[in-house]
């Protein structure tokens, strides 16, 4: 049991640096972060509203 929870926290470890890795140098900078996560917020609540750009 102890070796599948440390199994499953290494994936989950290495899942989350994959994925840092893919959107960090994707946004560049902290402020292109702050830009990307704005807008997907905005299209969001685009979806929500059934509105299209």
């Amino acid at each position: 049991m102890r070796v599948l929870k440390s199994s499953l926290r290494a994936g989950m470890v290495l899942a989350g640096l994959a994925i840092v890795l893919v959107v960090v140098p994707a946004c560049q900078t902290v402020k292109g972060l702050g830009q990307d996560v704005k807008n997907a917020g905005e299209a969001g609540e685009r979806a929500i509203d059934g509105e299209k750009k």
